[in-house]
């Protein structure tokens, strides 16, 4: 065996943060630095950290950081799995984490508000870092006694007063009044909005904000006496029979605002199987801008709120927050609208 050979440890040593810097040649608060991906960390000192942690095969211990250290985890607790629009976040997420040393550890509620108070209290338990929850259900004052044992970042959420938590959002407002500007520079004055029903969102949610917006922007062009919003069940089957008898009425709006990509996706394929010509018969807006919507057969015009840079600065906020920054930060990004073939020029629409 040779002098080197020597001094790696061998497979049955326990690899600690104490060893990948005596192995580096640097202090342990270096390679934690390096782990974490912290500001001002020279090429030189990561490489040399780096080298080290892939030659001893260092993994930090979970059980480590009950003492005082890092599990170098971040908990992120999606809604569901079926919105298009997540992915985005997701992948924002792991772009601000792929230089560091975290890892995220993905959770879904679908919608509960028990499975979401579960989730957060067993990612607690399992001693993550930090948490970033992406369009809770919860109520800010549950979320906030969570941030006392965690920092939280919330993504579409709109809670401006929160002081135990930072919050990450596009301006739902903003983004539900450019969608009605579009639709009335286009010569669309029968418009309206499918949200989702009253028990499925609550004041500080995205839905409320863009029914708000929605509101504000009909009232601007004079049609604040006819602002109707349908209302749109979340779960399936009532959701598609929601969406079937809008598209069945005798008096359906010639354009029309979907909260969300997921539903005017499903609205869109519905009026295919229905007959009912897009945009022809009936132009349509989302919201999201998803992967989804730029698709040819999809070709949705949508409100684009970059999921993937609402990933990135909900990442970078949790981490200045483990870091152990302490005052609240509100975020707040404008939206802005990406037009495609779902949205026509109302005369242009007549003459099709």
């Amino acid at each position: 065996m040779s002098v080197e050979d020597k001094r790696k440890p061998q497979r049955n040593d326990r690899v600690t943060i104490r060893t990948v810097a005596t192995h580096a040649g640097v202090s342990v608060a270096a390679v934690s630095k390096v782990m974490r991906n912290a500001y001002g960390v020279s090429e030189a000192l990561r490489a040399r950290v780096t080298d080290a942690i892939e030659a001893l095969g260092y993994r930090p211990s979970r059980a480590a950081r009950g003492l005082r250290g890092r599990s170098f985890t971040i908990g992120v607790l999606l809604i569901d799995i079926r919105n298009p629009f997540l992915p985005e976040v997701i992948a924002g997420v792991n772009a601000v984490l792929a230089p560091s040393h975290y890892q995220a550890m993905i959770g879904v509620s679908d919608a509960r508000v028990q499975l979401e108070t579960s989730l957060i209290e067993s990612m607690i338990d399992y001693k993550m870092d930090g948490l970033i929850l992406v369009a809770p259900r919860l109520p800010s004052e549950i979320i906030a006694r969570f941030a006392v044992e965690i920092p939280i970042v919330a993504v579409g959420y709109h809670d401006a007063g929160a002081t135990a938590f930072d919050t990450v959002n596009a301006d739902d407002q903003r983004g539900a009044e450019i969608a009605v500007e579009a639709l009335l520079a286009c010569g669309y004055r029968d418009i309206e909005m499918l949200s989702l029903g009253e028990r499925e969102g609550h004041a500080v949610s995205v839905v409320r904000q863009r029914e708000i917006g929605y509101r504000r922007a009909m009232q601007r062009g004079a049609l604040g006496a006819s602002a109707p919003i349908g209302k749109i069940p979340i779960a399936s089957p009532k959701r598609e029979a929601a969406m079937r008898k809008f598209l069945s009425r005798k008096d359906r709006p010639r354009a029309v605002f979907c909260w969300s990509d997921l539903d005017a996706i499903t609205l869109l394929s519905l009026a295919m199987e229905m007959g009912v010509r897009v945009p022809e018969d009936l132009a349509v807006i989302g919201y999201d801008n998803s992967s989804t919507a730029a698709l040819g057969l999809v070709n949705l015009a949508s409100i684009d709120q970059s999921g993937r840079e609402l990933g990135q600065v909900a990442t970078r906020a949790l981490i200045s927050r483990i870091e152990g920054r302490t005052a609240s930060e509100h975020i707040l990004q404008i939206p802005s609208l990406v037009s495609r073939g779902s949205l026509i020029g109302f005369d242009d629409a007549k003459q099709g």
